[in-house]
């Protein structure tokens, strides 16, 4: 028998990885150098009689610090199957920058009796010396990760403190713009509207749920944003977490969030501090449990409201049913939990409570007094609305200007290709929709000018109480009650009934008969 015919066929594997995926869409990517290397080593072991697989196991985009990458799976079920002899990569920490991990890997190749070479670092771990040699370079490959890591977020840390994006998914209201050396944060004015509209949607329905159910019957979803591929992204559907999340990130009132810090970001707000503050408010009302009210099954007004001024509890809301007829009362929690010899209040009939507090608000919008701060409240309304739709008109400007020029920059650098086809795409209809909604604030804007609200409109908006109340839906009947009304008590023995109002509850009612004129 020849020489030749005893050399053993050694099959070998090239295992390639990069950290990203940046610049893998070139001709001759990092991937491709690392195997050209891999098969010019395995090349010159041709007379050893090593053989080159031509199955690729390259992990394009995937960390070195788990071993969660498809390729690396791949190889390692091959090599269990028996199909794989040596695997050979560019660099130690192409395998792994773990050394817990790679500890792991190379528990597997031995099992299956595969060996591992560096094409950089020429060892064999067939050999003793050559595992010691693997030992002290993977050591050093695990320190250099964890060194690049703090880098990294030292340096994270140090751009939130001036107030820069550090890159991450793009949020709901704001696109990157990346003209200049580092990227940043730009109102989207499309979706900023609907940022403004989904915190007021807050305020108004007060409760999460709610709000989801009106962003699903509206169409409207997460942010969709366009990878460097040229593939889209986002487009989810909103649910309670994705609503709960955008109403308390900070980044819509020009802030940014680091750990448990929070600085102040350069880019533009969207939403202003009152009203950011205010819907942080109410998400810590509702999580210690106020928002109790907002289950109400039987539409009780005073649910919440009413409290017994004997023991200072609120009384409870109790229907009870008999001969097929309901009956409902408030009834104090101490009656409830310790007996009703216990309270001078116990229970109170809720037909007759809470028509004496509809009448009281019907004397309320009488007073003369109330309707020249209801006048006033009205033009800070409006002064308001102004200041929110030149705003709206502002960023729909700037955006429509940065489209248009970044669109001038492509044509004249000659850019060419699919991804840069599909961005020329995205941007002319931005611009069409943003040309769209400029024509829509100059209108609402004219509207506004035109309207001028005169003392004798609030003296006609509150003649008619009844009228009003009887527009209104059961649920809205609780929600208008809310909004006016801050605490009631009723004394029983002195027939004596205290209506605390909130500062702007006239302000609620006038916006309300606004909605429904």
């Amino acid at each position: 028998m020849s020489k030749k015919s005893e050399i053993k066929k050694i099959r070998c594997a090239i295992y390639t990885r990069k950290s990203t995926d940046e610049r893998l869409d070139l001709e001759f990517n990092s991937l491709d150098s690392q195997r050209a290397a891999a098969e010019a080593f395995i090349t010159s072991q041709k007379s050893e009689g090593w053989v080159c697989l031509p199955k690729k196991y390259d992990d394009g985009g995937f960390s070195g610090g788990d071993l969660d990458r498809p390729a690396l799976n791949e190889l390692l079920k091959d090599i269990a199957a028996g199909e794989v002899d040596c695997v050979v990569v560019y660099k130690v920490d192409r395998l792994s920058r773990s050394l817990f991990d790679f500890a792991k890997v190379m528990g597997q190749f031995d099992e299956c009796g595969a060996s591992f070479v560096s094409v950089t670092h020429q060892f064999n771990t067939t050999h003793s010396m050559g595992r010691l040699t693997l030992n002290i370079l993977l050591s050093f490959a695990q320190f250099e990760r964890e060194i690049i890591g703090e880098r990294i977020r030292d340096k994270i840390a140090a751009q939130r403190k001036k107030g820069l994006w550090c890159g991450g998914q793009p949020v709901l209201g704001y696109d990157v713009d990346r003209s200049a050396t580092s990227p940043k944060l730009v109102v989207n004015a499309d979706e900023a509207a609907k940022v403004r509209e989904i915190f007021d949607l807050y305020l108004k329905l007060r409760s999460l749920l709610p709000v989801v159910q009106q962003l699903e019957e509206l169409g409207w979803t997460n942010k969709t944003w366009l990878t460097r591929k040229g593939g889209r992204r986002g487009r989810r559907a909103f649910d309670k977490g994705a609503v709960h999340s955008l109403l308390t990130n900070v980044i819509y009132v020009g802030k940014l969030r680091h750990k448990d810090q929070v600085y102040d970001g350069v880019h533009e707000p969207i939403v202003t501090q009152e009203t950011f503050d205010a819907v942080q408010k109410m998400l810590r009302e509702h999580r210690r449990g106020s928002g109790r009210r907002l289950v109400n099954r039987h539409n009780a007004l005073l649910k919440g409201l009413l409290f017994c001024p004997s023991c200072g509890y609120s009384m409870i809301h109790k229907p009870t049913k008999k001969n097929s007829k309901v009956y409902r009362y408030y009834v104090c929690q101490t009656a409830i939990k310790r007996g009703y010899g216990q309270c001078q209040t116990g229970s109170i009939p809720a037909p007759a409570i809470e028509q004496a507090v509809i009448e009281g608000l019907r004397c309320l919008v009488e007073d003369e007094g109330l309707k020249s701060e209801v006048y006033e409240q009205s033009q800070r309304l409006t002064e308001k609305q102004r200041s929110k739709l030149e705003l709206q008109l502002r960023q729909a400007r700037a955006q429509q200007s940065r489209d248009v020029a970044e669109l001038g920059r492509m044509d004249s650098d000659g850019l060419a290709g699919q991804l840069n086809d599909l961005r020329r795409e995205e941007l002319n209809q931005r611009i069409d929709k943003a040309e769209s909604q400029v024509r829509e604030i100059d209108v609402s804007l004219a509207s506004l000018r035109d309207r001028h609200l005169e003392r004798r409109d609030v003296d006609e908006a509150l003649s008619d109480f009844d009228h009003l109340w009887s527009l209104l839906r059961p649920n809205e009947r609780v929600q208008l009650l809310e909004l006016l009304v801050e605490r009631v008590e009723y004394d029983r023995n002195e027939g004596a009934l205290e209506i605390s109002y909130h500062p702007t509850a006239i302000a609620s009612l006038i916006a309300r008969d606004e909605e429904n004129a």
